[in-house]
């Protein structure tokens, strides 16, 4: 049975945050980064959490505080120091703990969803390899209005691995819902799924979900992945749909 049509299809999709979590790096790459023993630091422009953030999914090589000092430190010329933790793929296990007993405090708590790659192919859905001009217009007027932040998820979005495919559905001959995938082995991870404002609700959204499922399909994938925020109720629920289910959160730490 087809996700499709509208009922969601059974799945026992694998995808523990130890599993998914260095797919998920490898797909939304930093312009730079740089290790601490299992630690991986990343930096961008600031803007993209997963691009800007310490990612601890092992041991750092030397004790915690120092280890910790040293990720404020590499931070100081980027901007603030940023953890990104992973559930219980975070390492070591209490640093959610020893961070906020430094003044450290959680926010934007975000959902990774797995699910089957279910889609059904869309004529009207043009995927392509290349970014091009008509995605960019469409991710930065669906996006917050800073141009500094769409430039710099557009520019993580170019250093997206092969194979992968961007999606666009036009509408009346203007581009109106983009969205992203990439693929590696048997994961398909969903990217930068954006509507324009004036065509929401209609639809579209879905359609190239279902598209981008299916092109994942032909490349090999079968289960597929993403992240939405936790308060982000019309994202969860198109999700769903599809068969996709939390599998575990994360969220960021950052000082006071």
């Amino acid at each position: 049975m087809s996700a499709a049509d509208g009922r969601a299809a059974p799945a026992s999709t694998p995808g523990s945050a130890a599993e998914l979590e260095p797919v998920t790096g490898r797909a939304w790459r930093p312009a730079q980064e740089a290790a601490l023993g299992g630690w991986r630091l990343t930096a961008t422009d600031g803007f993209s959490g997963r691009v800007n953030a310490c990612w601890p999914l092992g041991e750092p090589d030397r004790p915690l505080d120092q280890a910790i000092a040293a990720v404020e430190a590499w931070y100081r010329d980027q901007g603030r120091p940023v953890f990104k933790l992973a559930g219980d793929a975070t390492r070591p296990r209490d640093l959610a703990d020893r961070l906020a007993a430094r003044g450290y405090r959680a926010y934007t708590d975000t959902v990774v969803m797995t699910g089957p790659v279910l889609g059904e192919a869309d004529p009207l859905v043009r995927i392509v390899a290349d970014l091009d001009p008509a995605f960019a217009a469409v991710f930065a007027a669906a996006g917050n209005g800073d141009p500094a932040d769409a430039r710099e998820r557009l520019q993580t979005l170019e250093r997206m691995p092969h194979p992968r495919g961007l999606a666009r559905l036009d509408r009346d001959g203007a581009p109106v819902a983009i969205g992203a995938v990439a693929v590696e082995g048997p994961w398909a991870g969903i990217f930068a799924m954006r509507t324009d404002p004036a065509h929401r609700r209609l639809g579209l959204a879905w359609r190239v979900f279902q598209a981008l499922l299916a092109h994942a399909a032909a490349q090999g994938a079968r289960h597929g992945y993403l992240q939405v925020e936790a308060g982000n109720d019309p994202a969860l629920a198109l999700y769903a749909r599809a068969g996709f289910a939390e599998a575990y959160r994360y969220c960021y730490w950052t000082p006071a």
